[in-house]
């Protein structure tokens, strides 16, 4: 089984070096920035891809969104499912506990199954 899906971490990279570019900085500043060990920016210049949280943080740095690296087989993805993407914004909203986030989304799930409509 083929993988529908992979990380472009060579353009994600690129991308990096641009942010790290414009703003004027060096490698090693960028690891203090972000948070991430300079051995990770290291070997990602060696065409390696970072960790998620390493990922995750250099992300949250630069402004980079890692969806923009996602790349798939032809030219279609599909749609995020909406139970997932209702998952995904109630964990980001701070005005949230992560169990508050967890107690709407169990509550939206069950309701979701109850209600929509089966063919």
């Amino acid at each position: 089984m083929s993988k529908k899906g992979w990380f472009d971490a060579e353009g994600f990279y690129a991308a990096l070096d641009a942010a790290r570019l414009a703003r004027g900085l060096n490698w090693k500043q960028v690891a203090a920035g972000s948070g991430v060990s300079a051995s990770t920016l290291t070997r990602m210049a060696q065409g390696k891809r970072p960790d998620v949280d390493g990922l995750a943080a250099l992300c949250a740095w630069s402004g980079l969104d890692a969806d923009d690296f996602v790349r798939s087989e032809g030219e279609h993805r599909p749609t995020a499912e909406p139970l997932a993407m209702i998952s995904t914004y109630l964990r980001s909203d701070r005005n949230l506990s992560p169990e508050s986030a967890a107690a709407l989304e169990e509550v939206i799930k069950i309701t979701y199954e109850r209600l929509r409509q089966k063919d």
